[in-house]
Order: structure tokens, then C-alpha cells, then sequence
């Protein structure tokens, strides 16, 4: 019904600036050795974005008393970084076999050694912790770096006794010369035995990561026939475009992956990686150089801005792994972009992996200290991001390559729905996702041809065959026909639903339910709602 049962204030300190700015879900445990009736035997976890794990009773909205202190456990604390607004928790805490594993998110490009990015389980009666596994080798005097956090959802499998753990680039995301080698096992799908921690396998999706390229999408388990075995698999979508099938077990490739060279960089004290790993399944981003031929605007002065962006000062602009640089890099795909939060949905009837994907392209320069230094005393560049990078001896600034009108000056489409078929590793279809939103202004005329636009948030799919995704910008959430990518109905949002929709059955009568909040980053209009929708009722 919607009715409100209960309501729960984290009361997260509001007199903190926060390195991000959401918490992205809560997590559901029911714990069958508790009696029926007891307090907390539903505990509902949530992760908050001021670095604490709070259980509270699933009936009530009251704190589990028993978990932590009173129902909380300070996450900060035991990694020395208690009080400090880099550190924190922006998706929902995994639970498997009466454990909670949490990451965290960090401020990656505030300091050199942003803080330790270790993963930890805890009891889920008691908030005692089980055992903890730091992705950052800390036994070398030449590395010095922290992050390679899990910020985003981490996957379980409760009968292999397996977390997927997603983790990201070691810190400063976009110069590495003080942590020299591949960085192992930042940037990486790692799978960890759940009742202790330790590490079963682990691979890197990208090596000495320059470019912000961190595991955004939930790790996908899925099983599907190949060379006529039943194969059980975890899925990894990167910012790259780029898909990664591997043995869930073992953590062998399902389908080939090769080791290429790339370009290199030439920025004094860094040293990139002679080459990368690349899926030789269909990439869902382009990896071309963006040139000023290339460019996309609405009229001649928004394409003269973008090729400016694009080319001014000797800036490269070789393609996928162009490495940062003094001069400035066009990164594209750029670190917001590809399959990001959010991530993949399965058909398992079909074998068909379903996934969305934002192409944006990001403009980074690296500023030796004297020249950042002068650029924050005497006036930043309007529309760009400044990263202090404390103890390095560079610091950077970025930004989404956008036209004055604030289009993305990459070309159509700027978002895309896909079906990638993993019985034959070619894709089903794809199709642009997503309209031109009101708050910028365009004519409808012109609106009209401007299909496929960024989006974050996953889609979920039906046994029905229906594809149910929000994700854009325009406030709509879709249904789209699994097998061919058809439009089959669309409906209006109050904000943008840039979240992935559930659903689940009341009575035999299935509703399709979504958050929308807007998106504060994008300029989007913020709100706070839950949508639901659902056949009409059998009389």
C-alpha cells in the first residue's frame, strides 16, 4: 500500500562537507535462529555516508541494542580516521551467512595516502568483526597510496561461501609515480572465502589505473550454457564499455582476454603500464580518439566551443588509455561513463546480459605544485574539479567535456540500452536510452532527435521477458521487450529515477517500484519519492 510503517533519522552530521553525496540502499537480514517475535530478528543495515553501520529492528525502526554500540559500529574509527568526511559508506552493506560486509568510499583525490580502503565483515547479531582484507600492499617504502576501496555493491554467493568484491583505483586516481607496478588489486574483481576473509582469486581489470576507471557496476552472477556446460559466472561491466566473463570459482576467463600495448605517458616521475587487459567480447563504448571532427552541438557556436575543448594547447586526445598529461587529456570514455553504479541485469532463460551505458568524455590536466598552487590562489577555471592531491607533486583538475549549453560534445548517442547474448558473445541489440530532459531548454523539435542521453542506474528484468529501467534524465522509467530491445511503455517520474527498480508480488499482483530523487550532480531537480506500479487487480 505505501502506507509509512516506521521511519529511522541516521541524523548524519550536517555540518560536514562530504567527498560524495548519497547513500545508495539498506540491506535486509532475518536471522532464524531468533524466535518468532523476537526484537530484531528482521534487521534492516544501513551504511551511512558519515562512516557508520547501524542495525536497526525491520518491524520497528528501533536500534538493534545488541549490534555494536547501541546499534552501531563506527566504521572510521577503527581505520584511524574518525571525524574525517573522506571516508564513507554510499551502498548497501552485503549480507551472507549471518555476516555484514561493508566497503567504503573515499575522497580519492583529496591526499596521496587517501586512507586505508579495507574491507570488513561483521556479526549481524552482535556487529563484532570477523575479519577484514586490505586490497593496498602496506609493507613497501616506495608505495605510498591508500583508497582501492569497494564503493560500490559487493556480490555473495552464500553456497560457494564467495564475496565479489569490486574495487577502485589506488590513490591519486590520475598520477601513480608513488605507487609504481600494476597495483594489485586495486581496480580489480577480487573473491574472498566469506567466513574468513581470506582472498580465493582476483582479477585486474585495469592496470595502474590513470584514469578513475574503478569497478562502478555490482559484480553479476549468472549461469548460462557454454560449449554445452552449464557455467556459473560472475559478470563485471567496467567504464570502459568493456565486459569481463569469469569462473565464478576460479576466476578464469569464460571468454578470451588479451593483454595489449597502449600508449605511455611522459609526465616526469610516473610510469603507466606497457599494456592492458582487454574482454574480446563486443565493447559497449567507444575507444577512439574524440576529435575536433567529431564533435557534437546543437549549432555552429556549441561545435567550435567542443572543438576547442577538444584540441586546444597540445592536448592528447589518442583514444582509451591516453594517459594523463601536463598539456591535458581527453579521456573517452571518461571516468564518469560506461556501465557505472547500478550495473547488469540477466535473462536466464535467454542467457542474455542486459546493461545500460553513459558515453561522456573528461578532460584532466596534471598541475605541478607551484602551478596548482597558483591556479587555487588566484582563480580556479569555472566548470572544473580541483584535486589537491596532498604529498604528490602534481595536483589535477577535471571536467565532463561539455558544450556552453552543457550537452556533451562526444557524439550521439550520449546513453544506450544493450543485450549482450553470453550463449554466442555478440550483441542481441542496441538501442539509445533516453530523452532530452526539460531542464535544458530545447526546443521540442529538436529535443525529438536527440536520443540516447547519460544515465545512471540499473535495469532488472522479468521472467516475463520485460526490461524495467529509470536511469535517464528525463524522468521516465521504460519497459523495454528483453528479446529485441522494443519501447513497450513508459511513464512519468516526479524526479529522475536514477536508481534501479524492484519488484516483487503482493496477492499474485506484481509491482514495479523506483526511487526517484533527481541527480544534484547533473543540475537535475532533486526530490524525495517512491514510485510504484503495477497491473491493474484481478477482478
Amino acid at each position: 500500500t505505501g502506507i509509512e510503517r516506521w521511519t529511522h533519522d541516521p541524523k548524519v552530521r550536517r555540518n560536514t562537507s562530504y567527498s560524495e553525496v548519497t547513500n545508495r540502499g539498506v540491506s535486509a537480514w532475518m536471522d532464524e535462529r531468533a524466535p518468532r517475535g523476537a526484537v530484531c530478528r528482521l534487521s534492516i543495515f544501513i551504511g551511512t555516508i558519515d562512516a557508520r553501520l547501524i542495525a536497526v529492528d525491520g518491524k520497528t525502526g528501533e536500534p538493534c541494542r545488541d549490534f555494536g554500540r547501541d546499534g552501531i559500529v563506527d566504521l572510521a574509527e577503527a581505520v584511524g580516521m574518525s571525524g574525517e568526511a573522506d571516508y564513507q559508506v554510499t551502498s548497501a552493506p552485503a549480507i551472507i551467512n549471518g555476516l555484514v560486509v561493508v566497503g567504503s568510499s573515499i575522497g580519492d583525490n583529496w591526499n596521496r595516502d587517501t586512507g586505508s580502503g579495507v574491507v570488513r565483515a561483521f556479526d549481524a547479531r552482535t556487529g563484532a568483526q570477523r575479519w577484514a582484507w586490505d586490497p593496498i600492499p602496506r609493507d613497501s617504502a616506495h608505495f605510498v597510496a591508500g583508497a582501492g576501496n569497494a564503493w560500490s555493491t559487493i556480490s555473495v554467493d552464500p553456497e560457494r561461501d564467495l564475496v565479489f568484491v569490486p574495487t577502485s583505483s589506488p590513490s591519486p586516481d590520475f598520477f601513480g609515480g608513488d605507487r609504481l607496478g600494476d597495483n594489485a588489486f586495486g581496480n580489480s574483481l577480487v573473491a574472498l572465502r566469506a567466513s574468513t576473509g581470506e582472498q580465493v582469486w582476483a582479477f585486474q581489470t585495469v592496470h595502474h589505473d590513470l584514469w578513475d576507471y574503478d569497478l562502478a557496476a555490482q559484480p553479476a552472477l549468472v549461469e548460462f550454457m557454454r560449449n554445452g556446460h552449464q557455467v556459473a559466472a560472475v559478470v563485471q561491466a567496467t567504464k570502459t564499455g568493456m565486459v569481463f566473463v569469469l569462473d565464478r570459482e576460479t576466476g578464469e576467463p569464460i571468454f578470451p582476454i588479451e593483454e595489449r600495448p597502449v600508449l605511455q605517458t611522459d609526465v616526469p616521475g610516473e610510469q603507466s603500464s606497457a599494456t592492458q587487459p582487454f574482454s574480446t567480447l563486443p565493447s559497449f563504448m567507444p575507444h577512439e580518439p574524440l576529435g575536433p571532427d567529431d564533435v557534437f552541438g546543437l549549432d555552429e557556436a556549441d561545435r567550435q566551443a567542443c572543438r576547442q575543448l577538444v584540441s586546444a594547447g597540445g592536448r592528447r586526445s589518442d583514444g582509451l588509455f591516453t594517459p594523463p598529461s601536463l598539456e591535458g587529456t581527453v579521456m573517452f570514455p571518461g571516468n564518469g561513463a560506461g556501465t557505472n553504479w547500478g550495473s547488469v541485469a540477466f535473462d536466464h532463460d535467454r542467457s542474455l546480459l542486459i546493461l545500460n551505458t553513459a558515453r561522456l568524455a573528461t578532460f584532466v590536466q596534471l598541475l605541478p605544485r607551484v602551478d596548482f598552487d597558483r591556479e587555487i590562489r588566484e582563480g580556479r577555471e569555472p566548470g572544473f574539479e580541483y584535486g589537491r592531491m596532498s604529498g604528490s607533486r602534481y595536483g589535477m583538475k577535471r571536467t565532463t567535456i561539455l558544450s556552453p549549453r552543457g550537452l556533451p560534445c562526444n557524439p550521439l548517442p550520449w546513453g544506450t540500452l544493450a543485450a549482450l547474448d553470453l550463449t554466442t558473445g555478440e550483441v542481441a541489440w542496441e538501442i539509445p536510452l533516453g530523452g532530452a530532459p526539460e531542464a535544458f531548454g530545447i526546443p521540442p523539435e529538436v529535443a525529438s532527435q536527440l536520443q540516447g542521453w547519460p544515465n545512471s542506474g540499473g535495469p532488472i528484468v522479468t521472467a516475463s521477458g520485460l526490461v524495467f529501467i529509470g536511469a535517464t534524465m528525463d524522468q521516465k522509467i521504460r519497459a523495454f521487450d528483453v528479446t529485441d530491445g522494443r519501447e513497450l511503455w513508459t511513464a512519468d517520474l516526479p524526479r529522475a529515477g536514477i536508481a534501479t527498480p524492484m519488484t516483487y508480488a503482493v496477492g499474485g499482483r506484481q509491482f514495479v517500484v523506483i526511487a526517484a530523487g533527481g541527480h544534484g550532480k547533473w543540475g537535475l531537480e532533486q526530490g524525495d519519492y517512491l514510485m510504484a506500479f503495477a497491473l491493474p487487480q484481478s477482478p
